[in-house]
């Protein structure tokens, strides 16, 4: 029998292991954990999506499942459009396969005007109801973990990162050579990747599954673990 790929996890932006510690600390669905999956941080070492992911590649050898969370999302369908043929199944996590909007431009420019004054707590707080379902908005613990995991990246790693989602590739453009297996999952009401975001990689992707995650926003895996972890785990079984 033919040993399985190696599971890379690949955080969002500004994100780090902290976005997937719900899905693999002590007393989660053990599943997840038995992969040995790596976390990479090349999303903190390059300048553009299409270098992360040759780096991601290049640091990453032999077959692959990548699992990418917002950002990491596009990083992962670059990874797929470089090496094709290494990537065995691909997990998208609400995220976007479109090129950047002027409107999105726009907003992501003054931000990083913010972020470069040194405001950055400050752009963090005013945003925080796009992070997260309504429903979680008096949830003082989780938005303290998110705030305490985009701090930590800093004011220099918000700018690198805002840039190279501005100039991310065009996604839609090879997705639908895709050959491998891929779960593409959204909360229902994320305001930063819509559902109709996600529908539209399903749509184009021939092995794709879609899940829509009820009652969860943008960040999936601290919103809803349990249910992000059953969705994946359970796709996981079922290809590999």
């Amino acid at each position: 029998m033919s040993s399985r790929p190696a599971l890379v996890l690949i955080p969002g932006l500004a994100c780090n292991a902290t976005l997937w510690s719900p899905l693999l600390q002590t007393g989660a669905d053990p599943r997840l954990a038995a992969w040995n999956p790596v976390i990479t941080d090349v999303h903190t070492r390059f300048l553009t999506i299409e270098a992360m992911a040759a780096a991601l590649l290049d640091e990453h050898p032999g077959d692959l499942v990548l699992c990418g969370a917002s950002m990491g999302g596009m990083l992962a369908m670059e990874a797929a459009r470089q090496a094709p043929q290494r990537i065995q199944g691909i997990a998208l996590l609400g995220t976007s396969a479109q090129p950047e909007t002027d409107d999105m431009r726009q907003l992501r420019e003054g931000a990083i005007g913010f972020f470069e004054q040194g405001r950055v707590e400050e752009v963090l707080r005013f945003n925080l109801p796009l992070a997260f379902h309504p429903g979680r908005a008096s949830d003082a613990q989780l938005a303290q973990t998110y705030l305490d995991m985009v701090l930590a990246a800093g004011a220099n790693q918000l700018i690198r990162q805002n840039r190279a989602v501005i100039t991310r590739p065009d996604a839609r453009l090879h997705l639908p050579a895709l050959g491998c297996p891929a779960l593409v999952m959204c909360g229902d009401a994320d305001a930063l990747t819509p559902p109709e975001r996600s529908r539209e990689i399903a749509g184009l992707v021939a092995q794709a599954a879609l899940v829509v995650i009820s009652q969860c926003g943008h960040m999936l895996t601290l919103e809803q673990p349990q249910a992000v972890s059953h969705t994946l785990n359970d796709w996981l079984d079922r290809n590999f």
